[in-house]
């Protein structure tokens, strides 16, 4: 299939390219490669994927309407995964213009791409972040998200809403991933694991938000690239028994879908720091803090929906994601 993957010189677009790849589909990856993080772990990312004949890249910004109207004419994709996003919790509060142009506008450039192309099936990127103030464990997708704590939130509760439209107005197939916590080789710089990891071999503090209270459901990127794979090519036919009196928020009578993808299993943040303190075999100066704004005390995904439709269920440990990182970080920057 001819598959574009929006964001792939990012994190998870990377991994997933590489798998799709791997799977003898033909990949577009479309990726900005703005500098909210060092755009040459972008590039080295993409290097990797254009050794392959059937990955080409197309540096287009998601709110280039003209542009995205082209790309969507010129190749005729099968399906399309978005990836693509402003990310950050605490950025969208210095910076909340450039989530509404990504996450929001961007999106809709997607959709009206895939309503007038045919495309078979669009999944996309939401996250766990979309719980907002729900406090009932494990996290469930079945459950109401009208409280987000951040715009990033927002914009990807927006994202849900704007798919469902569309499912119900044109019958496009779409689907919601609500990711959470990722980690792994070729991470974000931005995000705890490389931010602790590089501070510790640098001897300087980290900064321990909630003092290292939070709980997190760490999820290791090969199993949230794994979930995605088989989820593009589960198409949502719709679900017969909805009912309006009593709707689900994950499901519509139309093709439409929402799945957490997450390691069903919180972790308190101290824990994953000792972990890493393990792996790095030297110990971290925590610089204890309160809860940031924006932020929420615990994730737990529910991922029965995810073992029921496509059969998986991540389960890679932290002990196993933490040294896999490490390694590559070593390895990556030569140290």
């Amino acid at each position: 299939m001819k598959i574009l993957v929006t964001g792939a010189a990012g994190f998870i677009g990377f991994h997933l390219s590489r798998k799709l790849l791997g799977q003898g589909h033909s990949v577009v990856g479309l990726d900005i490669l703005n500098d909210y993080y060092d755009v040459n772990l972008k590039l080295a990312r993409l290097a990797i994927l254009q050794k392959n004949p059937d990955f080409r890249h197309a540096r287009i910004n998601l709110a280039d309407a003209p542009a995205m109207e082209r790309l969507f004419q010129e190749e005729g994709f099968d399906i399309v995964v978005n990836l693509a996003a402003q990310a950050g919790v605490r950025y969208s509060i210095e910076n909340p213009r450039s989530y509404v142009d990504s996450n929001i506008v961007g999106f809709f450039n997607i959709l009206e791409g895939c309503r007038h192309n045919k495309v078979k099936h669009l999944c996309y990127a939401s996250s766990s972040s979309v719980y907002g103030m729900n406090t009932k464990m494990p996290l469930s997708t079945h459950d109401a998200v009208d409280h987000p704590m951040s715009l990033y939130a927002a914009s990807k509760k927006s994202n849900e809403m704007m798919a469902h439209s569309y499912s119900n107005l044109f019958d496009l197939p779409t689907t919601g991933l609500r990711f959470f916590t990722v980690y792994g080789p070729w991470g974000r710089p931005d995000m705890a694991l490389f931010l602790f990891t590089k501070a510790i071999l640098a001897g300087e503090p980290i900064n321990v938000f909630n003092y290292g209270k939070m709980e997190r459901d760490f999820t290791y990127v090969d199993d949230i690239v794994e979930g995605v794979a088989r989820v593009m090519f589960h198409i949502p036919q719709g679900n017969p028994d909805w009912d309006g009196n009593n709707p689900d928020p994950a499901t519509s009578p139309k093709p439409y879908q929402i799945y957490n993808i997450g390691n069903n299993n919180k972790v308190e943040l101290n824990k994953y720091i000792e972990e890493l303190e393990k792996q790095l075999g030297k110990k971290a100066e925590r610089n204890l803090l309160p809860m940031q704004p924006g932020d929420v005390p615990a994730t737990w995904a529910d991922v029965d929906d995810l073992v029921r439709d496509v059969d998986f269920q991540p389960s890679t440990s932290i002990e196993v994601g933490i040294a896999r990182f490490v390694e590559w970080y070593r390895s990556y920057f030569k140290m």
